[in-house]
């Protein structure tokens, strides 16, 4: 029986051993991310990289004056083909904190018709979560290749070079951590099951290829908040077999086991926390990605939207499809909404008297549904191509609470209840 080695002298099949790691090697073998790849060719096989065009991917937090305001914007607007081919267009809406110091992160949205073609993204800086709106990702990456649709999302771990084929005008979201990594949530007093469960997260189908690319292979690397290419004369997927624990993965939302109040009051939101980025602080997140999925609502004379809110945190939503419960028009699939720290927030006005007014029994909510929040401990800066290039910014968001009213009554405490 041969011995196992993770790099041996020569390796099976005359392959080239390379490890990929996703930590310090000296982190607590608890937090410590690394696999070994068994390469036709190694990674270092390229051409110097040369800057190029960043087009809308920024890291410059100071672009704009800070805007305290509700935002929202209409769905995004996704080129046509037939006016301009996009393969994995980035475009950084807002985002906190420093590359350099590996603290903070960024929110993209991509827009794209056609798919890369001899070309590779990676990211130097931090890991993506991607989140499909519209149209289906085929993703080849270094350790396989994964199908992700829209209601399910995958992370591209740092420093992992990936391909995306799509078959129609295609759109979503990414939130970017610098300098962590996305895990699960403490359960607590939870118990053991609930919320997603290790489980249902998926690692890309085995598959790799050996081809020569005539002309050059490009690999697109984000450092430093800026794009480089390099040419290659190889597929960066050449890697044939690998062992480890630092991968991509996916993941399915109709898999999330909700927890509900089943009494009343309405249950905080990081009750459906997905994946977490934490900080260095118990408790305070990076970043939390938090979904709204379809559930039952039974609490008893309870206001069962959400409550109006201020928070120490960043809320930024998004929708990837049906009709979200707290604002049932102009909240589209597509579009997106940021709360900033502190901002108030909350049900418009139809959706506070229609809860308030009827009559409670159990409900299913959110059917046909999923919204999701990037939710931060870190105050968002949004860039100029979020407040003016993008032109989906909704100027007139700020008037769905404009006709709440008072419903003050100082000589009774006890309003009737609905009939």
């Amino acid at each position: 029986m041969a011995e196992l080695k993770n790099n041996p002298q020569v390796c099976p099949y005359n392959l080239y051993a390379e490890q990929l790691s996703g930590s310090a090697f000296t982190c607590p073998r608890s937090t410590n991310k690394r696999s070994w790849l068994y390469r036709i060719l190694p990674s270092v096989s390229h051409k110097p990289f040369e800057s190029i065009d960043e087009g809308q991917v920024t890291h410059n937090w100071d672009e704009v004056d800070p805007d305290p305001n509700q935002l929202r914007w209409k769905p995004f607007e996704i080129p046509k083909a037939s006016q301009k081919k996009v393969d994995f267009g980035l475009h950084t809406l807002c985002g906190a904190g420093d590359i350099k110091s590996n603290n903070g992160l960024a929110i993209h949205i991509f827009l794209c018709n056609t798919s890369m073609e001899n070309r590779c993204f990676y990211n130097s800086d931090g890991d993506f979560l991607i989140v499909p709106q519209k149209g289906n990702l085929l993703i080849y990456t270094e350790f396989g290749k994964m199908l992700v649709q829209p209601n399910e999302i995958c992370v591209i771990q740092r420093g992992m070079r990936f391909s995306i084929d799509v078959f129609e005008e295609t759109r979503g979201y990414i939130l970017e951590v610098y300098g962590v990594h996305f895990e699960l949530p403490d359960l607590g007093p939870i118990g053991a099951n609930g919320l997603a469960n290790p489980r249902d997260f998926l690692i890309p189908i085995a598959w790799y290829e050996d081809r020569q690319v005539p002309g050059g292979y490009t690999v697109i690397n984000k450092y430093q908040g800026k794009l480089f290419a390099a040419k290659q004369d190889v597929s960066p997927f050449n890697v044939v077999a690998w062992h480890g624990n630092y991968t991509p993965y996916k993941y399915n939302l109709k898999n999330f086991m909700v927890i509900n109040s089943v009494a009343f009051d309405h249950a905080d939101p990081s009750i459906f926390t997905v994946l977490t980025a934490k900080s260095v602080r118990p408790g305070v997140a990076i970043a939390d990605f938090v979904i709204f999925p379809p559930r039952w609502g039974v609490a008893d004379k309870t206001f069962r939207p959400p409550y109006y809110h201020r928070n120490c945190m960043s809320e930024f939503m998004g929708l990837i499809r049906g009709h979200y419960e707290a604002k049932q028009g102009g909240f589209l699939p597509g579009g997106g909404s940021l709360h900033s720290t502190m901002t108030p927030h909350g049900p418009d006005a139809d959706c506070f008297e229609k809860a308030s007014k009827v009559k409670l029994a159990p409900e299913r909510i959110a059917d046909g549904t999923m919204a999701f929040m990037f939710e931060s401990s870190l105050s968002l800066a949004v860039t100029k191509w979020g407040l003016k290039a993008s032109r989906c910014l909704d100027e007139n968001y700020h008037k769905c609470w404009e006709p709440l009213k008072s419903h003050f009554t100082p000589n009774s405490r006890n309003p009737a209840e609905p009939n």
